[in-house]
């Protein structure tokens, strides 16, 4: 009988996978927060506030349920990003970003809206998805016309490390990003107040508008559950782990509520980073990769008291360089979503449609370009399916 792995084995997975999860999606978070209306302060707690419960829910459901359950956030922001100023302002996002929640945990208590949400074609999801991280992904090539200082350095460590160790590009691609702010601070002799290093909330209160209900809330929870809940679902049952719905979304429903009025967009089942902690690799026995489920959520909670230093990062960075390393940071999940897009050819053209709507970033009455595109996409599939069997 083989010896077991040291348990130091998933609690390393588990730090592993949160730091990843973390410097690949900061940035995103931020600038997401920042689009919707946001200011430095309110962002700053949205980030913290996204930490918290990510921590939260994922020791929560991989304490109770012996899994190794994580939890993210990145599409959500990237969504932001794409969506811009909803109307009525930061107040009308944080509405809609409590909405997001009473919607998550409807699913919960209500399975058919749940199994409406599985009823979106993948096909169609995943392009409404690719078409929002475009924007971001194209941040690395900008950048380098825009300040080629800052950003080559940026994309060029990100390069050489997903060559020799393609889990920890992204991480060192912001560790050079850190770097560059820092030569740039001392070049130009600046200073900053350690005060904005201090992890602090700054709630809100929630209004609501039509137009961040239809324009940012729909689409949030939209991507939330299709993009992510749904196949992060799929990437679990393939390690062997069959996750409770109704208690995961009931779990991520309460973390969004939670951290709404302190800026948290939303929280969401982990798919883009779920493999870290449930494969083999976490550990050789199934039954004790939920201690990386845990030390995730236990790593999150220590990320979550830098978040204001984080936060501090980007409003000193020079131009293009923290929007390059969020870019470098989507790659994989931008090429997924084109992959399973496009992966079935009956399905391509309705794909297609929704990826350039989502791309387009236009705003029609006052709702933004995810939801057109996904109005779109079933449209043209209706109409090009009409009558087959």
């Amino acid at each position: 009988m083989p010896e077991a792995a040291p348990l130091s084995r998933p609690i390393l997975a588990g730090v592993v996978t949160a730091l990843v999860g973390f410097t690949s999606s900061f940035a995103v978070v931020l600038t997401g927060l920042d689009a919707v209306g946001a200011d430095a302060a309110q962002a700053a707690s949205g980030l913290l506030a996204v930490s918290l419960t990510m921590g939260l829910a994922c020791m929560v459901l991989a304490w109770r349920y012996r899994m190794p359950i994580t939890v993210g956030s990145t599409p959500g922001a990237a969504l932001l990003v794409a969506t811009g100023t909803v109307e009525g302002g930061w107040s009308a996002a944080v509405g809609a970003f409590l909405v997001t929640a009473a919607l998550i945990l409807l699913t919960a208590l209500w399975p058919a809206l749940g199994a409406l949400i599985a009823r979106i074609p993948p096909s169609i999801a995943q392009a409404m998805l690719a078409g929002v991280l475009l924007p971001l992904c194209l941040a690395p090539i900008t950048g380098i016309v825009a300040n080629p200082w800052g950003v080559v350095p940026v994309v060029l460590t990100w390069l050489v490390f997903a060559r020799l160790a393609p889990r920890w590009a992204v991480p060192f691609a912001f560790v050079a990003a850190t770097v560059v702010v820092a030569v740039s601070l001392i070049g130009a002799g600046s200073t900053f107040d350690a005060a904005l290093l201090l992890p602090r909330l700054e709630f809100t209160a929630p209004t609501f508008t039509v137009g961040a209900l239809v324009g940012l809330a729909l689409p949030l929870f939209i991507v939330t559950m299709a993009s992510q809940n749904v196949p992060g679902i799929a990437i679990m049952r393939s390690f062997g782990y069959e996750v409770p719905w109704r208690p995961a979304m009931l779990v991520t429903g309460v973390g969004t509520a939670l951290g709404a009025t302190a800026g948290g967009h939303a929280i969401n089942l982990a798919a883009i980073s779920a493999a870290l902690a449930a494969s083999p690799d976490a550990d050789p026995d199934p039954k004790r990769r939920w201690v990386a489920g845990v030390s995730t959520g236990a790593s999150y909670l220590v990320l979550a008291v830098f978040s204001a230093a984080f936060a501090a990062l980007v409003v000193l960075a020079p131009t293009a360089v923290i929007p390059a390393v969020a870019g470098l940071a989507l790659f994989a999940a931008f090429g997924s979503s084109v992959q399973q897009a496009i992966d079935d050819p009956g399905e391509r053209i309705p794909a297609v449609v929704t990826f350039l709507v989502a791309a387009s970033g236009i705003a029609v009455l006052g709702v933004s370009a995810a939801f057109w595109a996904l109005i779109a996409g079933l449209l043209v599939r209706t109409v090009l399916h009409a009558g087959r069997s």
